[in-house]
This record gives C-alpha cells, sequence and structure tokens, in this order.
C-alpha cells in the first residue's frame, strides 16, 4: 500500500477555488473503482492550509488518479497559487481504529 500526505497554504483570493477545484477532482475520482483508493481532504480552520491523504493499493492506480485532467488542473492552478512549497511525505501505514466507511458512505463526514 502506498500512503502519501500533502500540506499546502494558498493564497488567500484562492481558497474558494481551490474548494472547487477540489470538488471536481474529487467528483471524477469516484467514477472510479474505489476499492483500489482512498483519497481524503483537509482544511484547517484558517481556510488556507489544505492536508491531502492518499492511499493507494498499487502504483497502477496511483498513477491513474494523479494523471486524471481534472487533478492534473487542481495541481497546476494550485502550484500557481501557494504561499510557499508544499510538504509532501510518503508515510507507512501503522494501525487504525474504528471507521466512518459505513456511516457515510463515500467518506465524505459531515461538517462539525
Amino acid at each position: 500500500m502506498i500512503n502519501v500526505a500533502v500540506k499546502y497554504t494558498v493564497k488567500p483570493d484562492f481558497s474558494e477555488t481551490n474548494r472547487k477545484n477540489i470538488e471536481l477532482f474529487l467528483e471524477s475520482f469516484r467514477e472510479l473503482d474505489y476499492t483500489k483508493f482512498r483519497y481524503q481532504v483537509f482544511v484547517e480552520e484558517d481556510g488556507l492550509t489544505f492536508y491531502h491523504h492518499s492511499a493507494y493499493a498499487n502504483e497502477e492506480i496511483q498513477k491513474q488518479l494523479l494523471a486524471m485532467p481534472r487533478f492534473l488542473e487542481f495541481q497546476s492552478q494550485r502550484d500557481e497559487n501557494l504561499e510557499d512549497k508544499p510538504e509532501i511525505k510518503a508515510l507507512k501505514f501503522q494501525g487504525s481504529a474504528g471507521s466512518f466507511d459505513n456511516i457515510f458512505g463515500n467518506f465524505d463526514a459531515p461538517e462539525i
């Protein structure tokens, strides 16, 4: 399994566009075999700092997702509107407990 975490901060005037672009690429991801990956996006209370966590069953599905046109467009626009370089880390899975899968279906938790 491949796990990647990305953290970045966008310029204030780009935050809303970034959110819309995220929804667009997530929409296209939902059309794929979601049993082979999990992609989650979080945002800090500042509305500018985003965290993407992705888990892939293998390199093939990772490459497929990262090559999708909507994702590439998201990356291009985001990269032009960053406050600083994104932090990208490969992670080793340690473990987990609990699950929102049955409650939220496609992993979309409600805003609390």
